[in-house]
């Protein structure tokens, strides 16, 4: 019988961490592959889980950069050589920058593509002949994926790439009893993600972040919405206000509410 795992992206920290954490205790899994560029964060998360003598599902780390073309092939290699049951994919790997087209380098740019919107294809495409019924595939976008946002523009872009990937995938895998998932979370408040955002040549577009959410709650409900079945998570009252509204005003009323909002 195929050990049944999830794999989890971008589990050093922030989301993706938290989604192993979360993982961790579902009774169905054997082993849970967290994969990130962070090797002694991914040991600490296994080692934390091997002090839990209560539960038998084991914590695997895959330190890979995945924004290098060999940590692909080396993941097709592991699953080749294991064959394994996979019951959840979790591509929570990515990161934004926040700035004028002036303030964030070519090579930064260049990385929230490869890493938001290239690895978590990669990573679908890898994984999914390795589903079967009743398995789910996580896609983590953003709210930002509704809408256009200037300051925010590649990373917001890269995220509305993924979140059309995501629907699209779902229609192609009706039938499969695959479930594809697009979760979009507003700004969470204890993850890495907003300073990180900040550190470029110039942050101050995006002065505060009102309404943040926590990455504990985040999770809970986009795992919860991927069991329900939803092609769409908007865990979080203010990310799902955002999608409501993003689907009946154009891109240019949007624009201008976010203009005023980011000065608040």
């Amino acid at each position: 019988m195929s050990v049944k795992i999830a794999i989890v992206t971008g589990a050093s920290s922030g989301l993706g961490r938290e989604f192993a954490r979360q993982l961790f205790w579902k009774d169905c899994l054997d082993e849970i592959w967290v994969i990130a560029r962070r090797e002694e964060r991914l040991r600490r998360l296994c080692e934390s889980g091997s002090q839990t003598g209560t539960n038998h599902t084991r914590i695997r780390a895959v330190p890979l950069d995945l924004t290098k073309p060999a940590s692909f092939a080396t993941i097709r290699v592991m699953l080749e050589r294991e064959q394994p049951d996979v019951r959840c994919l979790v591509n929570a790997a990515g990161f934004g920058k926040i700035g004028s087209w002036r303030d964030i380098s070519m090579e930064d740019c260049a990385s929230m593509i490869d890493l938001n919107c290239k690895a978590a294809v990669m990573m679908t495409q890898l994984v999914l002949p390795y589903m079967r019924k009743g398995a789910n595939v996580l896609e983590i976008c953003s709210t930002t994926s509704f809408q256009p946002f200037p300051y925010l523009g590649v990373y917001a872009a890269s995220k509305a790439f993924l979140y059309r990937y995501s629907r699209a995938l779902r229609e192609e895998l009706s039938g499969t009893g695959i479930g594809v998932t697009a979760v979009c979370p507003y700004w969470i408040r204890d993850t890495e993600f907003i300073r990180k955002a900040k550190e470029s040549r110039n942050s101050s577009y995006i002065r505060h972040f009102p309404f943040a959410s926590r990455e504990n709650r985040v999770v809970r409900r986009a795992l919860m919405d991927a069991r329900r079945g939803l092609a769409v998570s908007t865990p979080g009252p203010v990310c799902t206000i955002h999608r409501v509204a993003a689907r009946w005003m154009p891109s240019g009323v949007m624009m201008g509410i976010w203009a005023l909002i980011r000065r608040i």
